[in-house]
């Protein structure tokens, strides 16, 4: 205990995310996205995790969808599964081999096993992601808000609480204990914003103060609230996110853009054809020098936290599960403590007093990315369904069911996602199309409200189960 005190400890924290996309939209944006990072990152990392002294954060909107998946949902992955990558594989490969690329080809065929490995890996956890995440042992859960909302652009308290009861709600229900760590979305902080976490349950939670001299990154800091902010430590995450000159940018690793005509990807970032096991060989090579990078860091003590978003790790970047493979069985090996965040609390005594300025991890540490003039319209508009969804639930008036459905259409409205997508240009109109159909449901809901429309159904899809729709007239 006295060497763990001296030199400190890692904790590796995962931010497990995906937009409500299950059941709106395919190709080329919708509901794959959820089936690839089920096929390609979170059955990979289940295989490795059991045991391990990490952190997951699990946003309610992905248990949503993974909950739906042990139902038509899961049908359609594994139809996507066979249906569709499996003939695709077949024929791109194909197409190689007549282009007199055999060796592409080949590369092809390996990854195709990919997909029925996810096929077997799905059924042979019962198609239930959820209760295997629950079943990791050593490893603590994490919760956050319901829908990933950037919590200080929200417009009244009733709005944070609705997000926030609403996600510590569906964990509890869903996994039973919770300890009270919490992702904020997006880092996302603005002073005060500790008091609402207190009074939800909230005990630590991710902050980025990068930049600021006056605070010790690998201190936690008590807030005035209570909960304790843990700093994330950029000099260690950018070994990884950096795309640059972070480890994902070697020529060894596979080009996550370069693709075939079917969007497969067999070449390398160096521009020949993709060569797994150098690539898994160079994923150890680059684990040891991030233990050795992070004891470096350590040596005066202090928590280092290291939060990654978990689809890094095998969608952008493919050799991610090896990699974090090897840094599992090298830290201790190497004599670096390995913990999770409850656990780097009792070990480093968090700093009271220090003063956290406003700030989030996405372009210059500002909210700019989900409230600059490029989405002010999203901002705006989601603001502006939130007060007009806390007005009409204080009058009480209308049917329940329009209350609960306009909640759950303004929990999908205020989704960090849409913005992000519509700043980095990365889903043509699709956030858009998103954000439009969800306020003109919550239009409908609201009228019903008042009278002049019929009550609609409260779901949708399986978003938010467990609403905490009280939150919203609780003073």
């Amino acid at each position: 205990m006295g060497a763990s005190r001296e030199r400190g400890a890692l904790a590796l924290v995962l931010n497990t995310h995906m937009p409500y996309v299950e059941g709106f939209g395919t190709w080329p944006f919708g509901e794959e996205w959820l089936w690839e990072a089920v096929a390609c990152v979170y059955l990979p990392l289940l295989d490795l995790l059991d045991g391990a002294p990490v952190t997951i954060g699990l946003t309610p909107v992905l248990c949503d969808q993974l909950e739906a998946m042990r139902g038509d949902a899961g049908d359609r992955y594994l139809r996507f599964l066979h249906d569709v990558r499996a003939p695709l594989h077949a024929e791109d490969a194909d197409g190689l081999e007549r282009a007199g690329e055999p060796v592409l080809a080949a590369e092809v065929r390996r990854a195709a096993a990919d997909y029925e490995d996810a096929a077997a890996g799905f059924e042979g956890r019962g198609r239930d992601l959820l209760a295997a995440f629950g079943a990791l042992s050593g490893v603590e859960l994490w919760t956050s808000a319901a829908t990933h909302a950037v919590l200080p652009l929200l417009a009244t308290d009733a709005g944070r609480r609705l997000q926030l009861a609403t996600g510590v709600a569906s964990h509890t229900r869903r996994f039973g204990a919770w300890h009270g760590g919490f992702w904020l979305p997006e880092c996302a902080y603005s002073p005060g914003l500790e008091r609402d976490l207190a009074d939800h349950g909230v005990r630590a939670f991710c902050v980025d103060q990068t930049g600021r001299e006056s605070i010790d990154h690998l201190r936690p800091v008590v807030t005035a609230a209570g909960p304790v902010a843990v700093p994330i430590d950029w000099a260690t995450m950018e070994l990884v996110w950096n795309d640059r000159g972070g480890y994902p940018v070697h020529g060894t690793y596979r080009d996550y853009h370069r693709r075939t005509v079917h969007d497969l990807k067999p070449w390398s970032n160096g521009g020949d054809a993709y060569d797994r096991p150098a690539a898994e060989a160079l994923a150890t090579e680059h684990a040891r020098d991030f233990v050795r990078r992070a004891g470096e860091r350590l040596e005066r003590g202090g928590l280092l936290c290291c939060a990654l978003d978990t689809e890094l790790l095998g969608h952008w970047w493919y050799e991610g599960p090896a990699w974090l493979a090897a840094v599992l069985e090298e830290a201790p090996r190497a004599g670096l403590p390995l913990v999770t965040v409850s656990e780097g609390l009792e070990l480093v005594a968090p700093v009271p007093g220090a003063a956290l300025e406003p700030s989030s991890w996405g372009h210059d540490k500002d909210l700019s990315t989900w409230d600059s003039p490029r989405v002010s319209d999203f901002a705006f508009g989601a603001r502006a369904g939130e007060l007009r969804t806390v007005r009409a639930a204080a009058t009480r008036a209308g049917p329940r069911e329009a209350l609960v459905r306009a909640a759950r259409e303004l929990l999908a409205l205020q989704s960090s996602d849409w913005a992000f997508m519509a700043t980095r240009a990365l889903a043509a109109d699709y956030p858009e199309r998103r954000l439009e159909a969800h306020a003109r449901a919550l239009d409908a809901a609201l009228a019903a409200l008042d009278g002049t429309a019929p009550a609609p159904a409260p779901l949708v899809r399986n978003l938010a189960p467990y609403l905490a729709v009280a939150s919203l007239t609780t003073p």
